[in-house]
C-alpha cells in the first residue's frame, strides 16, 4: 500500500478498512489484560488511518495486511469476557489501532460492545467521527465512554506527529464537540512528552472554546524505534 507523506487520513481510512475487515470480521493480533483504568480487558486491533511517530504499534499499522487474524464481534466479546472473568474486572476496550475507520468497522465495534456487556472505553483519534457525525448518535445508545487522543495543538504539529495532512486536525476537535453534544461521556488526552508545556497550553485554549476544561496527560513509552521515528519527523524530546 503505497504511501506518500503527508497523506489524506480519510482516504487512508477507507483503504485500511478494506484490508482489516472481511465481512463482519476485523483483524486483531492479541487479547490481554492491561493495568490501565485500574484493570481492563483489551483487544489489540490492527489498522489505523494515522501513523503517529510515537505509536507503540507503528509497524503493524503501517503494514496491516501482514499482521493479525480476523475475528467476528462475537469472538472479540468472548475473548474479552474470558479475560474479565479471570481477572474479576468489568472494563473493556479495543487498543493498538483505530477502532473506527468507517461505517463497517464502526458496526463491528458496536456489535462487540453490545455482546461484551460491562463498560466499554473507546480509544479513538476521532477523525472519522468528525467526518461521519452519525456514528456518534449510534454510539450514544450504548454503555461506552470515549477517550479522544488529540494528536497536535495546531495543524503543523498534527502533521508532524501523525504523518497526515495538517488540515485534518480540525476533525479531532469537531469529533469532541459532536460526541459531547450527543450526551456521551467523552474527554481529550494528549501525549505530554511530545506536546510540552507550550503545546499543552495551546490545545487547552482550543478545548476550552468547545467546552472542555480538563485534558488527560499520557507519557511516552521510549522504545528505540519510537525515539527514532520522532527524530525523523523533526520532533525533539
Amino acid at each position: 500500500m503505497a504511501l506518500t507523506f503527508p497523506f489524506d487520513p480519510i482516504r487512508r481510512a477507507e483503504k485500511v478498512e478494506r484490508l482489516v475487515m472481511r465481512g463482519e470480521m476485523r483483524k486483531y493480533y492479541r487479547f490481554r489484560f492491561a493495568r490501565y483504568y485500574g484493570g481492563i480487558a483489551t483487544a489489540d486491533a490492527v489498522g489505523c488511518n494515522l501513523l503517529c511517530a510515537y505509536c507503540w504499534n507503528y509497524y503493524r499499522n503501517l503494514n496491516p495486511w501482514k499482521y493479525g487474524t480476523f475475528y467476528s464481534s462475537k469472538d472479540v466479546a468472548s475473548n474479552l469476557r474470558r479475560i474479565a472473568l479471570k481477572r474479576n474486572i468489568s472494563l473493556f476496550r479495543i487498543s493498538g489501532a483505530e477502532p473506527i475507520l468507517g461505517l463497517r468497522s464502526a458496526e463491528h465495534l458496536i456489535k462487540a460492545i453490545k455482546l461484551t456487556g460491562g463498560e466499554f472505553i473507546l480509544e479513538t483519534n476521532g477523525l472519522m467521527i468528525g467526518e461521519i457525525p452519525e456514528i456518534a448518535s449510534i454510539l450514544s445508545e450504548h454503555p461506552v465512554s470515549i477517550r479522544v487522543s488529540i494528536k497536535g495543538w495546531d495543524e503543523k504539529s498534527f502533521e508532524k506527529i501523525t504523518g497526515a495532512r495538517g488540515e485534518f486536525f480540525k476533525n479531532q476537535l469537531k469529533a469532541l464537540k459532536i460526541l459531547k453534544d450527543s450526551g456521551l461521556r467523552v474527554w481529550p488526552a494528549i501525549m505530554y512528552d511530545v506536546f510540552g508545556e507550550s503545546g499543552l497550553q495551546e490545545i487547552v485554549k482550543k478545548l476550552n472554546k468547545i467546552g472542555f476544561d480538563d485534558v488527560e496527560l499520557e507519557y511516552l513509552e521510549r522504545y528505540p524505534f519510537v525515539v527514532k521515528n520522532l527524530r525523523n519527523r523533526g520532533i525533539l524530546l
